[in-house]
């Protein structure tokens, strides 16, 4: 009887492939397992078991496994079931959702490494130059094809070695690559026969010409270090004041011992957990609430005011769960909030909470991987950003998602373009985990699940210890201007009021949603502007490195001096970006501390938590930012914020605009008056009269709701109906022109007036790609899977299509 495994290969293909295995592999291994497999021609991947059976495959025959990796299984099968429904719901291929979901630690890379064989003198003389080259090469030690093409100063050598292996001059293997690295650290400690009174005193007496070597077993001694501890090696040199010769010195004479340990490199703070917060009657009440409806139904909205003491609620409900000894998510839409908000749950967990998202290593989430794979102690609260939805969980009790309706939610790019917010609903749904979904100004489709049914619904509209909500005001930027009252891009009302908080001792923040100084550069003769060769933008203007930078490819050049078009040497910038915020406001204001929080300050590991350490400690006196600084921050001195331009977020051309600008301008608004003191909200547009600033103004949402619905009605957008965005990419424009025009027709014989396009984007070209969108909408009631079964079977259609080969087809299901 033969037995099969099926495997999930980490390559961007459909399904999992059959694998031949023996009778003892097959009783050892279990779904989830890790194990190296063959694949192609010569490679060897990092693979993990989804199903075990004797069914021999009809279509090829199964290869043997190299070996297995580990004794217990690495992945859950709960996660192996949510990679599915990834896979099925956002029509990707389910090799890019494993590869999505593991830390590319895990996965052991194969690289083919060549040496020589035995080979006769005369056969040597006929070598051609190439030949002799990596003969002579290859007889010092074994070289990798990298190694080989540096050799040679040639991009492909693959065909020379392909021939000299024919001939049997040299021979390949491939080998296994192990990306993860553990942390090792040095150990001392005194042999132990120097552990008693007397010898030790005696070996302090001989090594008194030695001061140094005295210095480190005083040190030890001093430290109590008994027979079975050890000193770290760090702690030893700089208590001691001793350096490595010292140390080496006293492992010769046979003193003391070196031994290395294994350390993680996930550091967890030593911070004292405090008093827990008393909650107030209307926090209690929303408690009692949320824990009522928890019974009736697995998701919950909670639409809580900026400032209500949401995170108090979020507190004790993991306390809750903690108790029930059951591991908590809790998903943030940034990193940028991770620093605040890991303070706080440490400040009431202790050392219970781990901190997930992208900054950290390769080898450090591989760490924090196993810790909570194996539902480690330290590792029972997981405070993370989008990815962190994909984790190993063994005894997931809650799923809290805070500030629910941000789109940092939602992956764009690469595949799998999931939405963790959706994910964490459906496992919800799947495995009776508790969701709370939290936020001052929640998304259209979340409300409306709660008017439908679906989800339960409770509120907390007051803030935290009575404080009054931030007044809200309007500058007309036309009469502004036209009255002269505008400093730069400043009106006189906003100066005067940034001043007024500054001699209170307020802080400030101005929001900007923009990066970079300034969004183009324009030559003031004929009007040209450098645009990016591989994309079809303008480039952006950055003052702090003198460059001008493409926010798509990377793409840069240092400032010109002069028009590329026609050689005028005067070049006007136009618009605005946070870098020419701060420089102005720093001419204003020259003895205030200015910062700026966006992508361009923030890349490094501990950026975003230096600086808004700085600003809490008030180090910082107004802060500029983009969306960075609404989301979920916590300043108890903000007296102002200050928003540069609105226009550019209302007149933004998405469906979801007024949507977004609602919650947005909300949510920065809500960092202002979080003390006893009223904030207020300076916000200048050229519409200041506009319904939706009105209902920002009175903080209405249910009347930005009311018309965003009736809109959607009208016009069959979320959550009514349901978007599929497929995007073409080719180097050719006529190739994709005519491909997009064929992929509609033939999805139009089924799914007829559901289709949308082909049309070219508002940015048609990205990294020399260009790009044609088609848009499907469909029903979400009984037309899901069969629109999305015509779509995967045109695209494989398409793909058959030997004309259409070198274009490049995506999807994105929910792009919003």
């Amino acid at each position: 009887m033969n037995y099969f495994i099926d495997v999930i290969v980490p390559v961007s293909l459909p399904k999992p492939f059959t694998y031949i295995v023996s009778k003892e592999e097959f009783d050892f291994l279990v779904i989830g397992h890790r194990v190296i497999v063959p694949f192609g021609k010569s490679k060897l991947y990092t693979s993990v078991v989804v199903k075990k059976h004797e069914l021999y495959p009809s279509s090829y025959k199964p290869k043997k496994i190299e070996f297995i990796f580990e004794e217990k299984p690495l992945v859950t099968e709960d996660q192996i079931k949510i990679w599915n429904w990834i896979s099925d719901y956002y029509l990707c291929n389910i090799g890019d959702v494993m590869r999505a979901s593991l830390p590319s630690g895990l996965f052991f890379s194969s690289e083919t490494v060549f040496k020589n064989k035995s080979v006769e003198k005369s056969i040597i003389n006929s070598f051609s130059d190439d030949e002799f080259i990596i003969y002579e090469a290859l007889q010092k030690k074994e070289l990798r094809l990298n190694q080989i093409n540096k050799i040679l100063f040639k991009k492909k050598s693959m065909p020379i070695l392909n021939q000299m292996i024919s001939k049997g001059y040299i021979e390949s293997q491939i080998e296994l690559i192990n990306k993860y690295n553990p942390r090792y650290v040095k150990y001392y400690k005194l042999n132990d026969i120097y552990i008693s009174k007397k010898k030790s005193n005696k070996i302090i007496g001989e090594l008194s010409r030695y001061p140094k070597q005295k210095n480190i077993i005083e040190f030890i001694l001093k430290s109590n270090i008994d027979e079975k501890s050890w000193i770290n090696s760090s702690l030893l040199k700089k208590k001691s004041g001793a350096g490595l010769s010292s140390i080496k010195s006293l492992i010769g004479k046979g003193i003391i011992k070196e031994k290395y340990f294994q350390k993680d490199r996930v550091i967890f703070s030593d911070i004292q957990k405090k008093q827990k917060i008393k909650l107030s009657k209307p926090q209690l009440k929303c408690l009692i609430q949320i824990n009522k409806k928890f019974r009736k139904k697995n998701i919950v909205l909670l639409k809580g005011v900026t400032s209500s003491g949401k995170t108090e609620i979020y507190n004790e409900l993991i306390n809750d769960k903690l108790n029930q000894k059951k591991q908590i998510l809790y998903l943030v839409p940034e990193i940028s909030i991770t620093s605040q908000m890991i303070y706080r749950l440490q400040n009431r967990f202790g050392d219970r909470v781990i901190v997930y998202h992208s900054k950290y290593s390769n080898n450090e989430r591989v760490e924090m991987w196993k810790l909570i794979n194996e539902n480690n102690k330290k590792a029972q609260i997981i405070l993370g950003a989008r990815s962190s939805i994909l984790l190993p969980f063994r005894e997931l009790g809650l799923i809290i998602v805070d500030e629910e309706h941000d789109n940092s939610f939602k992956q764009f790019d690469p595949s799998p373009r999931y939405n963790a917010r959706d994910l964490a609903v459906y496992m919800g749904h799947c495995f009776s985990i508790k969701v709370l979904l939290g936020s001052a100004t929640p998304s259209i489709e979340s409300f409306y699940n709660t008017k439908k049914g679906k989800y339960e619904y409770v509120e907390l509209l007051e803030r935290y210890g009575g404080v009054r909500m931030p007044k809200i005001s309007c500058i007309d930027l036309k009469r502004s201007y036209s009255e002269n009252k505008m400093t730069g891009f400043f009106s006189k009302e906003l100066l005067d009021e940034i001043n007024y908080n500054l001699k209170k001792n307020k802080q400030i923040i101005l929001f900007q949603n923009r990066r970079g100084y300034s969004p183009i550069l324009e030559c003031v003769k004929c009007g040209n502007i450098p645009q990016c060769i591989n994309c079809d933008v303008s480039l952006t203007y950055h003052q702090y490195n003198n460059e001008m930078k493409c926010h798509y490819c990377g793409y840069k050049l240092v400032k010109p001096t002069k028009c590329d078009s026609c050689g005028f040497n005067d070049l006007n910038s136009k618009g605005v970006g946070t870098q020419q915020i701060q420089e102005q406001i720093q001419d204003f204001f020259p003895k205030v501390s200015v910062a700026r929080m966006d992508w361009d300050t923030t890349r490094g590991k501990k950026s975003f938590e230096k600086i808004i350490k700085k600003f809490v400690e008030g180090e910082i006196k107004i802060l500029v930012g983009t969306q960075m600084v609404t989301k979920g921050l916590d300043f108890r001195e903000v007296g102002l914020v200050g928003v540069i331009k609105a226009d550019s977020l209302i007149n933004f051309p998405d469906f979801r605009a007024h949507e977004r600008s609602f919650q947005t301008l909300i949510q920065v608004a809500g960092r202002s008056g979080r003390s006893n003191e009223r904030g207020h909200v300076i916000i200048q547009t050229f519409n200041p009269g506009s319904v939706l600033l009105k209902q920002i103004i009175d903080n209405d949402f249910q009347g930005m709701y009311d018309n965003e619905i009736n809109e959607r009605t009208k016009y069959l957008y979320p959550p009514f109906n349901r978007l599929i965005k497929i995007t073409l990419k080719s180097k050719d424009y006529s190739i994709v022109d005519s491909g997009s025009v064929w992929m509609v027709n033939c999805l139009r014989q089924y799914l007829k007036n559901k289709i949308l396009g082909p049309v070219s984007p508002e940015i048609s070209k990205i990294r020399n790609l260009f790009l044609k969108q088609i848009l499907v909408k469909y029903y979400d009631t009984g037309d899901r899977e069969s629109t999305k079964k015509v779509i995967s079977s045109t695209i494989k259609s398409f793909e058959s299509v030997s004309f259409f080969r070198q274009v490049r087809v995506s999807i994105d299901v929910d792009p919003y």
